[in-house]
């Protein structure tokens, strides 16, 4: 009787390990269509300033010193320096703000925001 059984569990076991590769195969794809899917998202297009910032909003700067003073504010943290701790201990949490000119929710350089101006001063031909 035993002679008899051994090919059906041979056989069922094959199945088992047939169903458990399709199982493996769909499940390493659908990780791999995840995680395209989230590089792709990643990398968002690069939008033109001008399609935020109208030519009127633009022009009702006075100078880049004034873009920079309207521009909205982004607070970051950073890690606080070692006469912070001592002063306010080791809970203490610090910040930055400071300008996002090109709108991407990032605070900018100096440097940066100037670029975002003289691109969007080209444009619009001040």
């Amino acid at each position: 009787m035993l002679s008899q059984l051994e090919p059906s569990i041979g056989f069922a076991l094959v199945k088992v390990m047939e169903i458990g590769v399709r199982v493996l195969n769909i499940f390493f794809s659908g990780v791999f269509i995840l995680m395209s899917s989230s590089v792709i998202a990643s990398e968002s297009p690069v939008r033109d300033i001008s399609e935020i910032i109208s030519k009127e909003e633009f022009l009702s700067y006075y100078n880049v010193a004034d873009f920079i003073e309207h521009s909205p504010k982004v607070t970051e943290f950073v890690a606080p320096e070692a006469d912070d701790i001592k002063q306010y201990g080791s809970d203490v949490m610090k910040t930055l703000t400071g300008s996002d000119c090109d709108r991407d929710g990032k605070m900018d350089s100096n440097s940066e925001c100037n670029a975002v101006f003289y691109k969007l001063w080209m444009k619009y031909q001040r």
